[in-house]
């Protein structure tokens, strides 16, 4: 298949880019790694009559640690995360998480605002991000807002951005002070779109208890977990506790049937992966404490 006619435009700033969205509004599409959204033009399932290249708006790829929070540029490659030391020391749920996205050859030219924007269910940056409480910066021209990464996410392929309207950065607060992380998911093969994931961080206080709990669960949309997170907080993590909070979480979890799985498999497969993330958060913690990360 080929897509179908389009015009293209190769814009070199962000205004440039604005300018050119905002003028075609809906009919634009605007184009960063193109891992997504190539097939989709391929088949012919979106037709944008207006294709805005952003490969050449360097302004909107970089890596930068600002009094500790982190902040990306949208077009900034996937691989990027994956292999900077600073983002494995202060963020390593973002580099865990992105290490699962398809392949070395869709990380090179995937980028992060393009995962976060193409809000496809199973994609493990959007859950990351809302277990990490980010938020996202979005522009149109003269207009500046900013997001929560938990309220950007609207349903399937579905986000808050709208006609004219770019994702230009991305900023991620640090982890508390003895933070553990975890990152799982289940797939048919290495590679292939997780059938269902979950993200976790865990915090422990001086006397080894709960006082930062985070759990998000793939869906429609990043699920967070909130019932089991408060039943966390201010108890000693051990197997049992994390069990029963897994189970808080996926106990009346949404989730759709597809060719490839069934709503009920999603959920059984939401709470084991659930009870892995959190169990593994706290050994992280608890390593973190003693000064010996796992």
């Amino acid at each position: 298949m080929k897509p179908a006619k389009f015009d293209y435009y190769d814009p070199t700033t962000i205004d440039e880019a604005l300018g050119l969205l905002a003028q075609f509004g809906d009919q634009a599409r605007p184009l960063a790694g193109g891992q997504s959204l190539v097939p989709l033009m391929n088949f012919r399932l979106i037709r944008p009559a207006h294709l805005v290249d952003l490969n050449s708006v360097n302004e909107l790829s970089y890596l930068r640690a600002d009094d500790g929070t982190l902040r990306i540029g949208a077009t900034t490659r996937q691989r990027e995360l994956e292999r900077s030391t600073e983002i494995a020391e202060r963020w390593p749920l973002l580099q865990e998480a992105t290490s699962f996205v398809g392949h070395i050859q869709i990380r090179n030219r995937g980028t992060v605002g393009g995962s976060l924007a193409h809000a496809f269910p199973s994609a493990e940056l959007p859950v990351a991000m809302v277990t990490l409480d980010a938020s996202f910066v979005l522009r149109s021209p003269g207009n500046q807002r900013t997001a929560r990464a938990e309220d950007f996410f609207l349903s399937f392929m579905s986000t808050v951005l709208e006609p004219g309207e770019l994702l230009t950065e991305i900023s991620v607060p640090p982890l508390p002070v003895n933070a553990g992380w975890s990152y799982q998911e289940v797939s048919r093969r290495h590679g292939d779109f997780a059938l269902a994931g979950a993200a976790s961080v865990i915090a422990l206080d001086a006397n080894g208890a709960i006082h930062h709990a985070r759990l998000t669960l793939t869906g429609t949309t990043p699920i967070r977990a909130r019932e089991a997170e408060e039943f966390l907080v201010g108890k000693e993590p051990s197997e049992l506790l994390v069990r029963e909070a897994a189970r808080r979480a996926t106990e009346n979890l949404e989730q759709d049937s597809d060719i490839h799985a069934s709503a009920d498999y999603r959920r059984d497969a939401c709470a084991v992966l659930a009870r892995r993330a959190l169990m593994q958060a706290a050994v992280r913690a608890a390593g973190q404490m003693k000064g010996t990360p796992q």
